[in-house]
């Protein structure tokens, strides 16, 4: 059993067949099917997935019924498998102020997946919770952001998977090998020179914006101009995600910082090139006038220690007028609890909220009308899914607002 174009090893053939029962079939037949419609050749094994499609107000009963029988046709995944952020925190829902109906049906999905065999950990960061791809290694994720680091800053190789197709890579334990599986498709075909200063986190999230639109799916290059010491990982994260958001990228290149830039020929020889003069133009297009601020949120994407340790410094113990939330993964909190980091943030007013999006939360449950936040991803995507107004600048604007209630001039 072959599909045109694809060969498959007779294990793989076995899988399509049936052999390991009909929810691993379905599972292998979505492979397959993608396989060839993006003309790829063979399959790949895969080290992990990450699976978007967890939020019920995204998935809707037909999508939670889709998960429920799968489940009872036994399919489980072969691979370490984790998830995208839920709707809501899954402890702390009530007192965010999230419905009872809602939390029902969002538990009952991450209970499908538990079925599953997926490991319930709700983060757009894997990364900081122990699934971490090697160079080179295959995986199949979903979630723009994850892919982004995935590929450009720990060197793996992704494409952007949909929710139903990284759940079948990780049911069969194989991807399509297309895309930013093959060499030829990680060179960079934008060569982008930067010449403004570069130095905040919304800095990096304002260049993301403005690459990611001029960019538009293609793989950019940067040159820093001596600035490579400003690209911490944090920074990366905040880079690729705004890439992500605005234009689509999945994979970039910095020059003396991630670790295939330098490779020979990493740079297509018919490459174009975009010189980057002034950020203000992102900071205008991701800003609203707004001045009274109801809510300030980072982590989007999902903070680390390290981020919650620069908005715990910049509070110093002030208190907050308006809600503070930063989102993070259940088993990142956890560490922050033991460091006091938590602590310290809930002294202040503010609540480290675990497991959850904004972005695919039922925010209109809330009655906020407005957000200031630090993160171009999220200030590109809350206006449409959350229905929110957005303040966009720096952490430390950000930790002001939240202390004075509106929007620092």
């Amino acid at each position: 059993m072959t599909s045109v174009g694809l060969r498959l090893s007779a294990e793989e053939q076995a899988l399509l067949a049936g052999d390991f029962g009909p929810g691993v079939r379905k599972a292998m037949e979505i492979v397959v099917t993608l396989g060839r419609i993006y003309g790829a050749r063979r399959l790949v094994p895969v080290g992990s997935v990450q699976v978007a499609g967890v939020s019920y107000r995204n998935l809707g009963d037909a999508g939670l019924e889709f998960l429920r029988e799968w489940a009872d046709q036994r399919a489980r995944v072969r691979v370490p498998t984790t998830l995208n952020p839920a709707g809501m925190d899954l402890r702390a829902w009530r007192e965010l102020g999230f419905s009872e109906s809602f939390a029902r049906h969002q538990l009952a999905v991450i209970e499908a997946y538990r079925r599953l065999g997926v490991r319930t950990t709700c983060t757009c960061t894997p990364y900081l919770v122990g699934n971490v791809p090697r160079l080179g290694e295959h995986v199949a994720w979903a979630e723009s952001s994850a892919v982004s680091y995935a590929n450009s800053v720990l060197g793996a190789r992704t494409n952007r998977e949909g929710g139903p197709g990284a759940l079948a890579a990780g049911i069969t334990g194989r991807t399509a090998a297309y895309g930013l599986h093959l060499d030829e498709n990680r060179r960079a075909t934008l060569r982008v020179v930067v010449r403004c200063p570069v130095r905040t986190l919304s800095d990096f999230g304002a260049l993301g914006y403005l690459v990611g639109k001029a960019a538009r799916n293609r793989v950019p290059y940067f040159v820093f101009k001596g600035l490579e010491g400003a690209c911490s990982d944090v920074a990366l994260k905040a880079l690729g995600a705004a890439m992500a958001a605005s234009g689509a990228v999945a994979l970039y290149h910095v020059v003396g910082v991630t670790p295939e830039a330098d490779r020979p020929d990493m740079l297509a020889h018919d490459h174009e090139t975009l010189v980057v003069e002034d950020l203000q133009p992102a900071y205008a297009a991701l800003n609203s006038d707004v001045r009274e601020v109801d809510l300030v949120w980072f982590g989007c994407p999902h903070a680390g220690l390290e981020e919650m340790a620069e908005v715990v410094r910049l509070l110093d113990g002030r208190r907050v007028k308006v809600a503070l939330w930063i989102t993070t993964a259940r088993e990142v909190r956890k560490r922050a609890e033991a460091e006091g980091l938590v602590a310290a943030v809930e002294a202040s007013g503010g609540r480290v909220v675990a497991d959850m999006c904004m972005v695919v939360a039922p925010m209109q449950e809330l009655s906020l009308r407005t957000l200031a936040t630090p993160s171009a991803k999220g200030a590109t995507y809350v206006p449409s899914h959350a229905g929110l107004q957005v303040r966009y600048g720096t952490v430390e604007q950000c930790v002001e607002a939240a202390v004075i209630g509106i929007w620092p001039e």
